[in-house]
């Protein structure tokens, strides 16, 4: 019932958000995810890092055959185009194959399974395009708030990140001496979040194919959950960011006209009062919180659990991450801030509700949601005293976002199971030497 209720809500959600992008002209989520059957996808590899995730319903043979059968439609396809000189100029040439065989493995579970073997493979694939789907809605979500959300708050966050320094200024003149293998790699970390979110998610659900039944948390709930809340809260607090709002725009000079001055990343902007400026109707207004901060987090979070590989790959994604963001412009220093709460806080929330509500997890969700909202309102009502004190505020910025993570790290160890100890026999009387017969 549970999986059917979540079923009826995505596909009830993204009949909403396509019938909005129709309004205003533009393919919504089903239409964009529909069309990769045949076009080239947008992300081959998100296609096949989902199809990794239904993977882990199947057995080592099944999972054989159909990487196989992927791979041998992507084939085929790559040849058609060929043949047919198509140039693939906006998406990846493979992909398909593996949409081709979650769909294929649908239609199997529906025609050739019954009873709980059908559920779990039909959870497997629900799985796997979830997270394509989530990668088209976050799309839609976009266009939205660019096409609602004329006016930007970033002059309040920008006079705010005063406080902390002015990272973004920081980090994207120490990105830039790095040259461009530096910024290939931070770009490679920042687009790829989802494939590392996957690789995390693997190891999670390893023996999901073995017990014949998923763990009743993990981080693709935490990731869904996030890329679902989290556009939300553009629409309430919408920023493009300080590439665009103070410099050159992320292709160019494109984003010039709009933008206050070209201060991004050589100069930090002036202190003055703030106020709601127009931008343009194309750049998505996805600033607030920065989500690729609370993803990162959540797979550090979910990484730790994991072998030292998976530590160090979980850490690594984490730094690579608030580098990236910081350093291409694309987040101020308050919206990282205000991403680590929201993830703690969301993170906290599902595992309460999948152990059952208690006092400190209802303690803990309502610390970091009050946390993240006084977060949002002295972006928006106290920039100007902020960057005027900084010293004060600051510290008290981090402070606040040090103490969501020390009541999570509390509070979740306080709900680890401990180890029982193993119990020793007690001592008992020695025995006895049997009587011998005497001799005859």
């Amino acid at each position: 019932m549970l999986w059917a209720t979540a079923g009826v809500v995505a596909l009830v959600f993204l009949v909403v958000l396509e019938v909005a992008a129709r309004h205003y002209g533009l393919p919504g989520p089903i239409t964009n995810q529909a069309r990769e059957v045949i076009f080239p996808p947008k992300s081959g590899f998100l296609l096949y890092a989902s199809m990794g995730l239904m993977m882990v319903v199947l057995t080592w043979r099944e999972r054989f055959i159909a990487a196989g059968v992927a791979i041998g439609i992507d084939i085929a396809f790559v040849l058609v185009r060929w043949a047919a000189d198509v140039k693939v100029t906006d998406g990846h040439p493979f992909g398909n194959g593996a949409l081709w065989v979650m769909l294929g493995c649908a239609v199997i579970a529906v025609t050739r399974r019954t009873g709980r073997e059908r559920v779990l493979l039909l959870k497997g694939v629900g799985l796997g395009l979830l997270l394509v789907a989530g990668r088209k809605t976050g799309d839609t979500w976009l266009l939205i708030t660019s096409k609602t959300r004329p006016a930007v708050f970033d002059q309040y966050v920008a006079t705010a990140d005063h406080a902390l320094g002015n990272p973004s200024w920081l980090a994207g003149r120490l990105v830039e001496a790095t040259g461009p293998i530096g910024a290939h790699v931070l770009d490679y970390v920042y687009v790829q979040l989802a494939v590392a979110a996957v690789v995390v998610a693997l190891y999670q659900l390893r023996n999901v194919a073995v017990e014949r039944r998923f763990p009743r948390h993990h981080l693709v709930r935490t990731f869904l959950v996030i890329g679902l809340l989290g556009p939300g809260i553009y629409m309430l607090f919408p920023v493009v960011g300080p590439v665009f709002a103070y410099g050159p725009g992320a292709s160019g000079t494109g984003g010039l006209h709009w933008a206050v001055a070209n201060l991004w990343p050589d100069t930090p902007p002036p202190i003055h009062a703030p106020h709601p400026m127009p931008y343009d109707g194309i750049t998505p207004r996805n600033c607030m919180p920065s989500l690729h901060t609370a993803w990162a987090t959540t797979i550090f979070v979910h990484s730790r659990k994991g072998p030292r590989i998976l530590r160090y790959a979980g850490a690594f994604w984490l730094i690579a991450t608030l580098g990236a963001t910081l350093g291409f412009g694309y987040h101020y220093g308050a919206d990282l801030v205000a991403g680590v709460v929201f993830a703690l806080t969301i993170e906290a929330a599902l595992r309460s509700l999948e152990r059952g509500w208690d006092r400190s997890g209802t303690q803990l969700v309502a610390h970091g949601a009050t946390v993240f909202a006084a977060l949002l309102m002295s972006y928006r009502y106290l920039p100007l005293e902020m960057a005027e004190h900084p010293w004060v505020f600051g510290p008290l910025l981090i402070l606040a976002m040090t103490s969501v993570i020390h009541g999570y790290i509390r509070t979740t160890k306080l709900w680890e199971p401990e180890a029982a100890p193993v119990r020793q026999p007690e001592p008992g009387p020695e025995p006895q030497p049997e009587p011998q017969p005497e001799p005859a």
